[in-house]
């Protein structure tokens, strides 16, 4: 989603393969939903790490770039897409008062943001641990 749904950015490559990108994560968590299966099993996991490898080699994973496929990115843009800020009244607060649709979408979305996290760190971490081993000294003696 461009930041700020920038007009001259619209119909620009990007913004067009987050829109899709951004339509394929709604599409898996709401097959989810009406499925009543958690994101967190397989067919769901897989297909929402697959969106995850595609958002990560697109470059949009930071926050504050001109395209936001962050966590907090996507659950903005899914969030507006399903109206969940105006059922809230502004806050989180009592989410339990929310309409059962809205609640069961509410934290289906906060599965997507911790699976869609843990990922963004994992992945960020993985070369701290694919080093490749230096090579032995040989001593001199």
């Amino acid at each position: 989603m461009p930041k700020a749904q920038h007009v001259s950015n619209a119909n620009s490559p990007g913004a067009t393969l987050v829109r899709d990108l951004v339509d394929q994560i709604s599409d898996v968590l709401q097959a989810s939903h009406e499925q009543h299966q958690p994101i967190e099993l397989d067919p769901h996991r897989a297909r929402l790490f697959e969106l995850f490898v595609m958002a990560e080699a697109t470059g949009f994973l930071e926050e504050g770039g001109q395209f936001d496929l962050s966590c907090d990115g996507v659950a903005r843009e899914l969030a507006a897409r399903w109206n969940l800020a105006s059922s809230l009244g502004g806050g989180i607060s009592q989410p339990s008062s929310l309409p059962p649709e809205q609640l069961g979408r509410l934290r289906i979305l906060w599965s997507f943001m911790r699976m869609w996290m843990e990922w963004t760190y994992a992945w960020q971490r993985w070369p701290e641990f694919h080093q490749p081993a230096a090579a032995p000294r040989k001593s001199k003696a």
